[in-house]
């Protein structure tokens, strides 16, 4: 074994094996899948080349090496539940992989997988076992390619090499598409590691205390069309995934990743903040394993945009955090402590991962801030929980039902992970299925989607074929359609293919909805928030058809369509073509985007840096923006940055506009927003002219200066999720409009107020003194009449078995006055029943009084409110001396008011 190598060291190495085999490097996307919704995280390496694999996308390479984040906490991969209670789950994790789209195959990802471990690294080969697929079925072909491969491998043990069937050796993105087997690299860490075991068929079993499996290294050869049918693929791929923390641990000796350089030193941290000495610490492992994946996992979800909250990603952030800190307690750290551990983080990764330290600030605060929000609740939810135990205990139940459990989270912010903790601790479990029912009725909760998502099926077929097509008849270039949203509004150009209901078809007519394919579009593809381009395809020349483009879509590589509806005569495959965009609405939308940019700018300018873009929406009548930050605005805040926007828009700024390598432009500060995928070459934004302010990287369009955008008005600004703000607001004929109206609504109110504009304000808020003056003099009034109508019929009460009862409809009475009514009965009788009742607003409001000497005999004022609130279409309760009841129906009063007496007949009990 060569000399102990650090983790970063291997990173490199890694990378420096394949790309010196001809792989392009590229860097980890983000943990939010860019622009894939079907996903919670990133939690595999492939997840940015998804789109390669599905045909949908085409790269500029043929082979990619990257050392990839992720994360598994939800779905088909959740790893949370083993996270502490042994030395190699996490979280969140590095996968490194090489992957071949179309260009070397098994032979080589075999040859060079065995040569990075055993030549490059010294992994002893007596010690390494493989796998390789053989179907339990008999229906798909046993890999015997891979097999040969693996003979011919230097130093591999014949018998070393394992056959297994789908679980573990197929590899499929969902029920149908691309798919294929797989071989598994495991090392035996020896018999100190615990007894060699064996599976029912004889082989060992590698899933053993004494294996760790090291790389998986994937060969997509088929496409599944239905469960019985594989198709060979026209180009086969390898997709490998070797865990970084696994590996480091083993060239390091520690068989451990929490005891090698990247997580040790974390370790080290939380054990100086506990104060505790080694030996504590390793009495206490499991706390100190979690609180040191869950706080670089945390810091790293919020270096890439996800903050505490209540939904989704959002969640499990909130989760994580909290659950530390939980862990945190039972090793003595009762305070925020999670900014120090993140600190360790930051500077163990940041090299590698430069976004922890340009988002330091803004991890620390967070992790603080949750920790904080956390403890003000986690005393008397604990509480509670006991008290839940123990009726449990009572009832002889084992499993907390999922209602209570969801009642935890909700009112006291405990998460369900720490709930079944604490459960496990005592020998008991929680109904996860019914918190995520609950959890789904409150909408708070929204899951992740397969590795894959939906695949498109036959219509990225439909696609892929027609591309083809086109292509060797001449009609479509190599690229596939061109692109161009950003120059010219209009193009010309021969009608391609017509698409109906899956279909291609040779003509369309008047009335049917249709797909269309052009060599080249200059129609905006829907993408960063910024919606689709509408506008016309017509026939050349006077006269013809006619198509309205409702939307515009890329369903698979090289192909964009543009979806529409026949409006007038019949439209041809091979039809020359002129495509328009709706110019206005085009204009509208690029004034809302450019918008969005000195919005971001505006509200670090305000707000700080920590409020970074967290979504948006540019439509052509508004613009949304959603951004990261704790509390809600101000009014003078809101001003500030309405006034900030509309001085950038007044100060007529230049974009500039250029394209550069992705890396480069994030050298040069560029800003990259969360969830957004981004090519090799990028598209950059730049406003503020020598000294520029916004730099942003940006496939969207936008004004060519900034005083094109007009005025900038914000019209709401509220609470998108927990920890997330939204602001909306419109710009250039939208702000006019809003302006108009709202100087017409102003001139129109100081018509009525009879007075001037700019008086309006002043005028209202005198008027709104007067009124409320004069309510209370109405009411005073209004008591004053009731009081006295009241004591003119205070003597007409029945008698019921020896009690007086008076029922009364007082109209002008409002429900305060009816409790002094009341009172007032109880002085004139010591013993007796009230049942008095106003209308306001044209709905009834009732008050019961019963004297407490009553109550002995059966009288209950709560059951007398609901018997009389049910006719009158309410609801009714309180006391057993004084109720209230309301209802909808007032010209029932005097019949349920008859009904009085009789109800206190039969329920008043002989003395």
């Amino acid at each position: 074994m060569p000399k102990k190598l650090t983790g970063k060291q291997i990173r490199q190495q890694f990378i420096d094996f394949f790309v010196e085999r001809g792989h392009k490097f590229v860097p980890s996307s983000s943990l939010v899948p860019g622009g894939d919704s079907t996903l919670l995280f990133t939690n595999a390496g492939m997840v940015q080349f998804k789109d390669i694999f599905l045909g949908t996308d085409k790269r500029a390479y043929k082979r990619a090496v990257n050392s990839q984040k992720c994360m598994r906490v939800a779905g088909k991969h959740n790893d949370l539940e083993d996270v502490g209670r042994d030395d190699t789950h996490h979280t969140f994790f590095e996968m490194l992989g090489n992957w071949s789209f179309g260009d070397y195959y098994k032979k080589e990802a075999i040859e060079w997988a065995w040569e990075l471990l055993t030549e490059v690294w010294g992994l002893p080969r007596e010690q390494m076992y493989v796998t390789v697929f053989k179907d339990e079925l008999d229906e798909i072909p046993t890999d015997s390619e891979a097999v040969e491969h693996w003979k011919k491998q230097p130093g591999l043990n014949p018998e070393h090499i394992l056959s297994f069937g789908r679980k573990d050796n197929f590899w499929e993105m969902a029920d149908t598409g691309p798919c294929g087997p797989n071989s598994e690299i495991h090392i035996d860490l020896g018999p100190e590691y615990g007894e060699m075991e064996y599976r029912e068929d004889g082989q060992p079993d590698l899933d053993c205390g004494r294996f760790i499996e090291l790389w998986n290294l994937v060969f997509i050869q088929f496409n599944r069309t239905d469960p019985k049918t594989l198709e060979p693929l026209p180009e086969v791929h390898v997709d490998t995934g070797l865990g970084f923390d696994r590996l480091v641990a083993v060239l390091q000796g520690t068989h451990s990743t929490y005891r090698t350089d990247l997580l040790f030193p974390v370790i080290r941290t939380i054990q100086k903040l506990a104060g505790q000495d080694d030996e504590q610490r390793e009495a206490n492992f499991t706390p100190y394993r979690v609180i040191a994946d869950h706080g670089r996992a945390a810091t790293f979800l919020i270096a890439d945009g996800v903050v505490p909250g209540n939904m989704g990603r959002n969640y499990v952030c909130r989760m994580i955090i909290r659950r530390a800190a939980r862990f945190g307690s039972k090793i003595g750290l009762n305070q925020p402590f999670l900014a120090e551990v993140a600190q360790t983080v930051i500077e163990n990764y940041g090299e590698a991962y430069p976004e922890l330290v340009k988002n330091r600030e803004t991890i620390l605060d967070n992790l603080t801030r949750e920790e904080q929000r956390f403890q003000r609740t986690v005393e008397s939810g604990i509480a509670h929980l006991e008290t839940l135990f123990g009726e449990m205990q009572r009832k002889k139940e084992q499993v907390l039902d999922g209602a209570s459990a969801f009642d935890l989270y909700a009112t006291y912010g405990l998460p369900l992970e720490i709930t079944r903790d604490i459960a496990q601790e005592r020998g008991l479990d929680v109904d996860k299925a019914g918190f995520r029912a609950a959890m789904e009725n409150h909408r708070l909760v929204s899951g992740g989607g397969q590795a894959m998502g939906e695949l498109g099926g036959e219509q990225v077929e439909v696609y892929r074929e027609l591309r083809k097509a086109l292509q060797e008849a001449g009609k479509l270039g190599q690229g596939g359609v061109s692109y161009d949203p950003y120059h010219d509004l209009e193009v010309e150009g021969p009608v391609l293919a017509l698409v109906r209901d899956g279909k291609p078809v040779k003509e369309a007519q008047k009335g049917e909805q249709v797909e269309v394919i052009l060599p080249e579009t200059c129609f905006y593809v829907a993408a960063g928030g910024q919606v689709t381009d509408t506008g016309w395809i017509r026939a050349q020349g006077k006269g013809g058809w006619e198509i309205a483009v409702h939307e515009v879509t890329r369903p698979a590589a090289g192909i964009i369509v543009h979806h529409g509806e026949v409006t007038k005569g019949k439209v041809k495959a091979g039809d020359d073509a002129i495509a328009t965009v709706n110019r206005q609405r085009r204009q509208d939308i690029i004034r809302n985007h450019t918008a969005t940019h000195l919005l971001h700018t505006a509200l670090h300018a305000i707000l700080g840096d920590h409020a970074r873009q967290a979504g948006s929406l540019v439509a052509p009548d508004r613009l949304r923006f959603d951004f990261t930050h704790p509390e809600a605005l101000t009014t003078e805040q809101i001003d500030q940055i309405e006034a900030h926007v509309n001085q950038d828009i007044l100060d007529n700024y230049p974009l500039k506009i250029e394209h550069k390598p992705l890396q480069q432009a994030k050298a040069e500060g560029a800003m990259a927003l969360f969830g957004e995928k981004y090519d090799e070459v990028v598209r950059t934004i730049t406003i503020g002219g020598e000294q520029p302010f916004s730099y942003e990287l940006c496939g969207g369009t936008h004004v060519e200066q900034t005083g094109d955008i007009g005025t900038f008005i914000i019209v709401s600004e509220g609470s998108a999720a927990a920890g997330i703000r939204r602001i909306e607001a419109v710009t250039g004929r939208e702000a006019q409009k809003l302006v108009q109206q709202r100087f017409k609504a102003l001139e129109g109110a100081a018509a009525a107020l009879k007075t001037s504009p700019n008086q309006v304000a002043e005028k209202t808020r005198a008027l709104v003194e007067e009124l409320a003056q004069a309510h209370k003099t109405i009411a005073a009034l209004r008591r004053e009449t009731a009081a006295a109508a009241f004591e003119q019929q205070l003597e007409g009460a029945v008698e019921v078995k020896g009690v007086p009862v008076l029922t009364l409809v007082l109209p002008e009475a409002d429900i305060d006055t009816l409790r002094q009514m009341a009172d007032q009965f109880r002085q004139k009788y010591p013993s007796g029943v009230a049942v008095l009742a106003g209308v306001e607003a044209g709905h009834p409001a009732v008050i019961a009084a019963v004297t407490k000497d009553l109550t002995k005999r059966g009288l209950h004022a709560g059951e007398l409110a609901k018997h009389v609130a049910e006719p009158l279409g309410g609801s009714g309760g309180g006391r057993p001396t004084l109720a209230q009841a309301g209802g909808k129906d007032a010209s029932k009063l005097d019949e349920v008011l008859a009904s009085v007496p009789a109800w206190v007949g039969e329920q008043l009990k002989d003395q």
